[in-house]
């Protein structure tokens, strides 16, 4: 057992991590950032992700800020729209219910444009978020749902630049360190307990900031929590986020909050290996299904497709599929929409079938009942609108359904032109809701809203901003900013430069 010292330990190595590390480092302290994962696995579940940041945006200049490189091709041919303040408050209250920490929401939207700024001049290069969305309609690309931007590399470019970031500045980072428990003193959490190379180390600092991911990977909290059915579910990113800091914090007295029932779950390739695949990441995800229809093992159709941007019901659709007979469901595409489908579909690993009619379609799915499922589409290809208007990708354009007992609003075609694809889908679990309690300076609280001095918290484990269901793109930039405030303040708290 040895012990050692520095002013700020971030426990975690994804993207709020890696945040609160350059923002502590920023402040004047020596930082040290203990990564569970192994070097080759580094990244936490940012890694896995598409890589894009859900900011406040009016229009083209604000843009321009965060990719300088915007040629004057891609100026004229696009509409970048502009994203409020109070346009992003309503997103993250419609879809959480009102249930989300208002203090906390006010503190994401008002610092996201300004955080995205600040992770370009740590060295983070960003693109349009071309093909996810927006897509390209007589000409020119139209973004209307609130995000435009995304790491160049995607979630794995995201966490590179980071990691090459800290480098640069000289923090130092330790791979495959599992840290067990938190260490206190006088003045508060003073340090870590932590398991390296099989050997327990003691390591003492100034203040301590949990930014290790919530309990998706530990399928024992998942079925104690999300509910039976749970642990069959497969897990999108990383095999490491097994709610170690949320036990730690939970056992000297934080608070727990937020939504620990729900968690953001998708449509998600029925034979997914168990955890993200860094060969093939995004490989599993099907988010593509406002563009055709999904049925289940009954031949039913069982959500609106079409309720909403996908950016607004993939998260609360993953759940419904879990709840089908079997727990799966496939996604049924003809050709007018298949060259619309997001990349993810091309890829090699998934589970589909293609026919050139519908009878040899439902032959090849093989565990869908034919005589129902000939007969949902049927029903779904004439009820929709006679004078529906144009379909269109790049807006709600209304085109929906007359008659069914579950309509689709918008983006609705008739199955009608051969050649036919469906793919199988599960359940895939991205990170859960619940976690701990943070005020608006990322400290945590205990039990009696009190900061527990010395410990910060950003990222997944941070509770009360998601409940039932999550706008797209919101997490990384909730990891940014909660974690850009949870490194500043514990570097200014174990330099002694504020008070708590």
């Amino acid at each position: 057992m040895t012990n050692k010292y520095c002013d700020v330990i971030v426990v975690g190595g994804g993207n709020a991590a890696l945040c609160a590390a350059m923002s502590a480092k920023e402040h004047g302290a020596k930082v040290l950032v203990l990564e569970r994962a192994p070097e080759a696995k580094r990244g936490g579940n940012s890694r896995f992700t598409g890589g894009g940041f859900r900011m406040v945006h009016n229009g083209l200049e604000d843009i321009k800020e965060v990719v300088p490189e915007l040629s004057a091709e891609d100026i004229a041919i696009t509409d970048f729209g502009q994203y409020t303040a109070e346009k992003y408050l309503d997103d993250l209250g419609r879809t959480t219910q009102y249930n989300i920490d208002p203090e906390l929401a006010e503190i994401l939207v008002d610092r996201s444009t300004d955080t995205v700024k600040w992770i370009r001049k740590q060295g983070v290069k960003f693109e349009p978020q071309y093909g996810r969305q927006a897509f390209k309609v007589n000409g020119r690309y139209k973004f209307t749902s609130g995000v435009v931007v995304n790491a160049i590399g995607a979630g794995q470019g995201l966490v590179e630049s980071e990691y090459k970031a800290i480098a640069q500045q000289g923090i130092e980072l330790r791979y495959g360190a599992h840290v067990m428990k938190l260490l206190r003193g006088k003045e508060g959490v003073n340090g870590v307990s932590v398991v390296i190379d099989g050997v327990e180390e003691q390591i003492y600092a100034g203040a301590v900031v949990l930014a290790c991911g919530g309990f998706e990977a530990n399928r024992e909290w998942r079925t104690r929590y999300l509910g039976p059915g749970w642990e069959l579910v497969k897990v999108r990113g990383t095999r490491y986020n097994t709610g170690e800091g949320i036990r730690m914090a939970l056992e000297i007295g934080a608070q727990s909050y937020g939504h620990w029932s729900a968690s953001h779950a998708c449509p998600f390739e029925r034979y997914a290996p168990d955890f993200g695949n860094l060969e093939k990441i995004g490989a599993g995800i099907r988010h593509s299904y406002p563009m055709g229809i999904m049925v289940n093992a009954e031949g039913k159709r069982f959500v609106d497709e079409g309720a909403d941007w996908r950016n607004f019901t993939y998260v609360k659709y993953g759940p419904i599929v879990l709840k089908q007979p079997g727990s799966y469901a496939w996604q049924v595409f003809d050709t007018q929409t298949t060259h619309l489908l997001r990349g993810e579909y091309k890829m090699r690993g998934g589970h589909k079938v293609e026919a050139d009619t519908l009878e040899e379609l439902v032959k090849r799915m093989e565990d869908v009942e034919p005589k129902a499922f000939l007969e949902t589409v049927r029903e779904f290809d004439a009820s929709i609108k006679k004078d529906a208007p144009p379909f269109d990708p790049n807006i709600k354009d209304g085109r929906g359904t007359v008659g069914l007992a579950l309509p689709k609003s918008n983006w609705a075609t008739a199955l009608d032109k051969p050649p036919y694809t469906a793919y199988s889908i599960g359940c895939g679990i991205t990170f859960t809701f619940g976690g701990i309690k943070i005020d608006k300076t990322s400290r945590v609280l205990d039990m009696a809203d009190d900061p527990m001095r010395g410990l910060y918290a950003g990222g997944e484990i941070v509770g009360g901003l998601f409940y039932f269901n999550y706008p797209s793109s919101s997490g990384l930039m909730a990891g940014a900013v909660f974690g850009r405030t949870a490194g500043r303040e514990a570097a200014l708290f174990a330099l002694g430069k504020t008070a708590e």
